[in-house]
């Protein structure tokens, strides 16, 4: 009996421990599940905490990571280097470097190129009149797409259309240039004419071409030379939709109308009549802002007026083309460095840039507001050039009118060097530039 009783007393003394050792390991275990859920929190937090950092780090690396932006561009260098460095300045900061580069034959470059984003360009800079060929080719992409329009609400509206193909604005307009009425101040007597019926007359009395001494003296069988006239009278060489307008009645009068000027114009060749002018042999020219370097090589004493002060017998003043130097941004590049191309955009239109290029290189800024600069003002030729952009037709940005310049000088030439009969040549080179245009297609 005092076996049992030891016995039960040992496997009672056995339970009461395993109970406590149990109820030991329940709390162990709870607090370990508390521990571990606290841990875990706390993990979590610094994971998040970690992640976020990581995450700003990222950002701020990527926001300020230097981008380089490359420009083609087949211009005048000095130009270029102007631009590169004022854009440059501005956006050191963003750590955007933009380097132009001169391509020669640049449009053939950009149809190798213009979908490389290994090889080509990331923006060009080039006239306007080839927007049409590159926007078909689908290489850009529209500016609207990269910068807002408010960007661009000081710039000449002229200088919009031109960087505009079939609704869609494909460059940002820097500067332009147009014919002007160049003259020597030495050689002109009395006040200028404000008409062309006035100019014409003062032509009559001042020409003598048996001694060789003019008036005035154009490229009168030049298409881009005559264009005013035939703008001015409403007609045209092509229109916006690439039909030829060559027998146009407007054009056809426009051309007759010229004629007369062109009899007391010298041959109307490009050496002849700068040579007349440079040699003080001729009072006035109409040129461009291209000649004016060998004019004060000359040492002429050259005064400027717009042509758009010239009034036709129809009202309207003489309407020359207008030529627009603009940048564009390649689809590619708008792909992978959208951010730097706005600034790059937004930065080409500020008014200091275009004061910046009116004063170390004559162009006529496309922003309106750099002619508030008091030295700008004071630039003869960039102010007319300003003027002129009233009546300016921007030079026919579509493919086709590559086609047109030979159908429209052959014209000029039968009627102003062969006597032609103006109608029966106008029908004849219609016809030719309609083949012409079509070849293209």
């Amino acid at each position: 009996m005092k076996k049992r009783r030891s016995f039960a007393l040992c496997l009672a003394l056995i339970l009461i421990v395993g109970s406590l050792a149990g109820c030991g390991k329940k709390n162990s275990i709870k607090n370990t599940s508390s521990n571990s859920k606290n841990n875990a929190v706390e993990a979590t937090t610094d994971d998040t905490s970690t992640d976020q950092t990581k995450e700003a780090d990222e950002q701020t690396t990527e926001e300020t990571k230097p981008v380089s932006i490359t420009v083609w561009h087949d211009g005048n260098e000095a130009i270029m280097q102007t631009i590169q460095d004022y854009i440059n300045n501005k956006l050191v900061e963003d750590k955007i470097t933009v380097t132009f580069e001169k391509k020669t034959g640049l449009t053939d470059q950009l149809k190798l190129y213009g979908n490389d984003s290994n090889n080509g360009p990331d923006m060009y800079f080039y006239a306007h009149d080839s927007l049409g060929m590159f926007a078909e080719m689908g290489i850009l992409s529209p500016v609207t797409d990269v910068v807002d329009t408010s960007a661009m609400s000081d710039l000449l509206p002229m200088t919009v259309d031109a960087c505009t193909y079939k609704d869609t604005q494909y460059m940002i307009p820097v500067y332009f240039e147009t014919l002007l009425f160049m003259y020597n101040k030495d050689l002109w007597e009395g006040d200028m004419p404000t008409t062309t019926d006035g100019l014409y007359d003062y032509m009559v009395a001042h020409t003598d071409t048996k001694v060789g001494t003019y008036a005035v003296v154009n490229q009168h069988s030049t298409a881009y030379n005559v264009a005013p006239y035939i703008n001015g009278f409403g007609g045209y060489i092509i229109d916006k939709d690439a039909k030829a307008g060559l027998n146009e009645q407007a054009t056809k009068d426009a051309i007759t109308y010229n004629k007369k000027f062109a009899d007391l114009e010298a041959d109307g060749d490009y050496n002849t009549v700068t040579t007349l002018f440079n040699e003080s042999k001729a009072a006035a020219i109409i040129g461009g802002p291209w000649l004016v370097s060998g004019i004060n090589d000359a040492g002429i004493n050259l005064g400027i007026k717009s042509l758009a002060s010239f009034t036709l017998p129809n009202g309207n003043a003489l309407a020359p083309y207008s030529g627009v130097q603009g940048i564009g941004a390649l689809k590619h590049a708008v792909d992978s460095k959208k951010e730097a191309l706005a600034k790059v955009l937004t930065a080409i239109t500020d008014k200091d840039l275009g004061i910046a290029l009116a004063k170390t290189a004559n162009c006529a800024p496309a922003n309106t507001t750099s002619y508030d600069d008091a030295e700008v003002a004071a630039n003869e030729m960039v102010v007319a050039m300003k003027e002129t952009a009233a009546s300016a037709v921007p030079m026919p940005n579509i493919p086709e009118m590559s086609a047109m310049w030979g159908p429209t000088e052959s014209l000029l030439a039968a009627v102003n060097k062969s006597g032609e009969d103006v109608n029966k040549a106008a029908d004849t080179y219609q016809e030719n530039a309609i083949t012409a245009i079509k070849d293209m297609q």
